[in-house]
Formats: C-alpha cells, structure tokens, sequence
C-alpha cells in the first residue's frame, strides 16, 4: 500500500510527522498477510524558508522529502494552480493508493483536488484522507474556510480532531461512515517532543525567566495586512507590553507588513542587552519547533491568531488570548484555556487583564493523547485492505477481522 502525504507549511510538518512515525511502527508490527504502507512525502514548497525548513524538519525527525514542488508564493488563485500544475504529474507518476491532505492551507485544496479529478488511473482515483476535518469557523471571508469546506466536500476519509467537526461536516450532509473522531496529531507531536524541549537554550539566549514573560504571534492576513487594523491590535497589546516582558517571532510576512506600515517603533531593537530591561515587546527572528515549543509552555500567557496555538496551549495548561473573532476550533474555549478578543483595542486590552488576573481551570480535549498518528494509519491500512479485497472480489466475510 502506497500512502503519498502533503505538506505545504510548517503547521502541517508538526501534524504530518505523528502519522509517518506510526506507518514506520505499523510496519514493524504487522502481521504476516498484511500488507507494507510505503510513504512518499511532498513538500508543495507552498510557504518556503531554506533555514526554517530544515529546522523543523530536523526537530521533529522528519526525513527528506522525496518530491519537492517548489511552489512558492502569490495570490491565492496563483499559489493553488501552481500546486496543482506541479503536483498532478507527481501524483500519476507515484500513483498512491491513497492520498494523505492535511489541514486548511492552499496546498491541501489543490491537491486534494488533483487526486479527485484524476482518471488516469487504471484501479481508480486514489482514496483521499484529510486530517483535521470539520473544522469551521462559519467566516467565509477566511481563505482556510474556504480551503476546509471544499476539501471536506471532496474526501474519502474524514479525520476529525475534536467533536464539533462530527457536528458540522453532519451538518453538510457528509456521510457519517466516512467521518473518524481520532484526535489531534499536532499534541501527538507536542507530547513527542516535550521533554526535548526543555533541553532549549532559547529562555537563555533571550534572557527570559519561566513564568515571567508573554509569548506573541501574529500572522493572520487579516490583522496584518492592513495598516489600520494592525495599529488597533499593536495599541490593545499596548498595556501588556508596559507591564510584561512581550517576546514576538515575527512571521517573515509579519516582519515585511511591519517594515512596509512603518511600524518599527512599536518594537524593540532585536540586539539588545536583555538584563538592562524588564518590559515592552521584543521582536526575534521565527523559531525552530523544540525553541518555540520551550517558549509556549514556560509562558505566563501567549497571545496569538494562530489556530495550532490554540490547540497547543490549552494541551499545556497555558493561558491563551486569541486575536480573532471567532475559532475554528471552539474546543479550546469551551473547556481550554483560550479566549476570543477579537481585534478592537479595548476588547483586547479587558481579556488580557481577565485572562492574567483568573486564568481559570482547563481540561484536556477528548483523544488528544497522542495516539491520533496511530489511529490514522490504523483506519487507512483496514479502508485500503476493504477496498483491495472488494476490488478483488471477496465477500467482506474473507477480510482478516482485525486489519
């Protein structure tokens, strides 16, 4: 069996790594009349930074990929064609048995879309898997709305990562035998890596105490790309920054709608002496995984607009402040420790202070315990084997009960 997996941007690496670690175990494991699942990993080259790239790729023990496309980036319509252009002669020539999408980025609607509408295939298209299903945020001016909508639409196999994508892909009319509650393989990731993590130096090199600083990320086209709405956000955090130690990894595209809003004053000087002051936001350079993983959990509190933050705070008990107004991921507010600000200045600046002063209590999500990598694979070995032994002819009785 041939599983071909996609990423496109460094979220994805973090949820991609769990499921090839667990083909590698299911091999180990399997018995006898099983089949092989032999992985081939595309890297789409969506969002492309050498150092970082390779960073992450060696703190998650990710091996090469065997097929880079080398995208790169443009406007929405311009980065989804190209992937498809450059992934279907790839996706042919591997010819899968099935193809493995993850999450909500461009590269995971262009080539969940190539593998639906491929007919060259003699056996048929391949099956198509997409993992994190069912997540919406009812915003359709989000492009990743977009992006999980039609894909859903599109896939064989639904992986969701917590119940309201049940709730919601139900609600689209997406048959519930092609839907699996098997967790969150981006925990499966932070459990893996927790403990190296904290063999980090980066609290050193940035002269932080645990405890004693807040975390921010901003990256969401939406709060960045305009002038106007970046200010509000920048002004919310106003207050926080003149009582906190604030340190920021600025996304590339964050630091260039920085530069090109004029913006600068806003942060501090990247090289500083960091004993000679106690406050204010410091921007640094993007992180590698294990470094920013060690910065999240020893955190008082982590501001951001990203979902997988989210996702990651309220599995490490860390207060979170989201700034959106609403979450594709609803779970991390109904029992995480994430709260919606939305991006109005004083919206912002009331949740921070309630967020620091009652934190409050949180429980970690159904099936987040790292085992979701292993689910997957567990489910894509026993559809694929279905599928073979039907194509082959076999009544359903003479598939082995426990593939």
């Amino acid at each position: 069996m041939k599983i071909l997996i996609v990423v496109g941007a460094r979220p994805n690496f973090m949820k991609a790594a769990p499921i090839l670690k667990a083909i590698s175990e299911f091999n180990a494991a399997r018995p006898e009349w099983t089949e092989e699942v032999v992985p081939v990993l595309v890297h789409t080259g969506q969002h492309y930074d050498a150092q970082m790239s390779d960073a992450f790729f060696a703190d998650l023990e990710l091996p090469h990929p065997d097929v880079f496309l080398g995208a790169g980036s443009g406007s929405h319509a311009e980065q989804t064609a190209e992937v498809m252009k450059r992934f279907e002669p790839v996706l042919a020539n591997v010819d899968p048995d099935a193809l493995v999408v993850i999450g909500d980025v461009n590269s995971t609607l262009a080539c969940a879309l190539v593998a639906a509408k491929l007919a060259s295939r003699a056996h048929g298209r391949p099956l198509i898997a997409h993992v994190e299903a069912g997540l919406r945020s009812f915003d359709r001016s989000m492009p990743e709305e977009i992006n999980r909508i039609l894909t859903d639409q599109i896939s064989d196999v639904l992986f969701v990562s917590e119940k309201s994508g049940i709730r919601n892909l139900g609600a689209e009319g997406v048959p519930a035998d092609r839907v699996y509650f098997v967790g969150n393989t981006m925990i499966d990731s932070l459990h893996e890596h927790e403990a190296k993590a904290e063999h980090s130096r980066v609290l050193e090199r940035f002269g932080l105490e645990r405890g004693e600083y807040v975390l921010l990320t901003l990256h969401r086209a939406a709060n960045v790309d305009d002038r106007e709405c970046f200010l509000e956000i920048l002004d919310g955090l106003s207050g926080l920054a003149a009582s906190h130690r604030v340190i920021f990894p600025a996304h590339p595209r964050t630091q260039k709608q920085i530069s090109e809003h004029d913006l600068e004053a806003y942060f501090r000087p990247r090289r500083i002496d960091y004993e000679r002051w106690n406050s204010g936001v410091q921007m640094v350079e993007p992180q590698g995984y294990l470094d920013f993983l060690c910065l999240m959990k020893n955190a008082r509190m982590v501001v951001t607009d990203s979902g997988g933050i989210q996702e990651e705070t309220t599995a490490l008990g860390i207060p979170c402040v989201t700034v959106r107004d609403n979450t594709e991921r609803p779970v991390t507010t109904e029992i995480g420790t994430n709260l919606l600000a939305g991006t109005r200045r004083e919206t912002i600046r009331a949740v921070i202070q309630r967020q620091l002063a009652f934190p409050g209590s949180c429980a970690v999500p159904e099936k987040w315990d790292g085992r979701a990598g292993a689910r997957i694979v567990q489910i894509l070995s026993e559809r694929l084997m279905d599928h073979s032994a039907l194509a082959a002819g076999l009544p359903e009785a003479q598939i082995p009960e426990n593939a």
